[in-house]
């Protein structure tokens, strides 16, 4: 008996019984099933590959690919990189994570909401009517309205320089925020520096700008010991930037020439905790104040003039 797995000889095939025979040939298959299953197997692989099938979650399989050279390929260059063209970030200064809380002065719809606004509201040391309608020009430019244009001027040059600027309002609501509200916005905003912005309104000759600086007061909720000496700080930096920008003096009908005014009666200030200081931009009453008051070109100036003097009591 044979036990090769060679068939049979045909010469030798008739007197092979039926049971080699099919022995034979089945042994033959196997031997072709062994020879092509592994050229199968790897085009089943290619197949797989190509189309992603097969993952066991669905996914298509991670394909690495041989990095190209950046002399084969114009796709290569730093210019096409993501990690070139990605934006570095930017360097911190003296002035990164510092807030400044901007009070835009009174509000233009006061002048409807005069029972709301005459409400008395408590400044420590004192009870105070919750807002004033604020002046106007001869011509009736509101006073409101020049504050809110400052003060938006204002929060744009600060934001220039990265600082975080806070408007206690801007014309949003009906009237007000009454003058603790005010306060409590910059307490509450943990302020570096605040500044209410402001125009007089006194008499025809009277001519110049004033800081407002916080009175030492202690009562109530009012306690400004530990602001006073900050506040004077930022408000003669203010005064001093403010008059070489604008080029105006400093007010010829108080504050003996210095432009610097203490006062001890402003809920604003009393109720403070953050350096704050109010400046006086000039007296609307008076044709040539106002003359500059009303231009936006002197406008940009002022904005720019008290940044400029936050800014340097910031440390930029």
């Amino acid at each position: 008996m044979r036990y090769d797995d060679s068939p049979p000889s045909p010469e030798s095939a008739s007197s092979v019984s039926p049971e080699r025979r099919w022995f034979a040939r089945r042994s033959g298959l196997a031997v072709g099933a062994a020879v092509l299953a592994p050229t199968l197997l790897a085009g089943w692989v290619l197949v797989q590959v190509a189309t992603g099938a097969g993952a066991d979650d669905a996914r298509p399989p991670r394909i690495v690919m041989p990095a190209a050279s950046p002399a084969a390929t114009p796709s290569a260059s730093p210019s096409a990189s993501p990690t070139a063209t990605a934006t570095a970030p930017q360097a911190k200064g003296p002035l990164t994570g510092k807030t400044v809380v901007i009070d835009p002065g009174h509000n233009t719809g006061n002048f409807e909401h005069t029972s709301e606004i005459d409400k008395k509201v408590d400044i420590g040391t004192a009870r105070k009517e919750c807002d004033t309608t604020g002046t106007t020009t001869n011509a009736g430019y509101k006073e409101a309205e020049f504050t809110l244009d400052v003060s938006r001027r204002l929060r744009t040059a600060l934001e220039a320089k990265g600082l975080k600027v806070v408007l206690t309002h801007e014309a949003d609501r009906p009237w007000g925020p009454c003058i603790n509200e005010r306060a409590r916005i910059g307490n509450e905003a943990a302020a570096d520096a605040v500044v209410s912005v402001h125009a007089d309104g006194v008499s025809e000759g009277s001519r110049g700008y004033h800081v407002i600086l916080p009175a030492k007061v202690k009562g109530g909720a009012a306690d400004t010991a530990a602001i006073v000496g900050p506040s004077r700080d930022l408000g003669e930096r203010i005064g001093s930037n403010f008059a070489r920008t604008t080029g105006s003096a400093p007010a010829n009908y108080l504050g003996s020439g210095t432009g610097l005014v203490v006062r001890d009666d402003l809920g604003g200030l009393n109720l403070s905790t953050r350096p704050k200081v109010f400046i006086e931009c000039g007296n609307m009453r008076d044709a040539k104040d106002a003359a500059l008051l009303t231009s936006p070109e002197w406008r940009q100036k002022a904005a720019q003039g008290i940044a400029d003097g936050i800014v340097g009591f910031l440390g930029g």
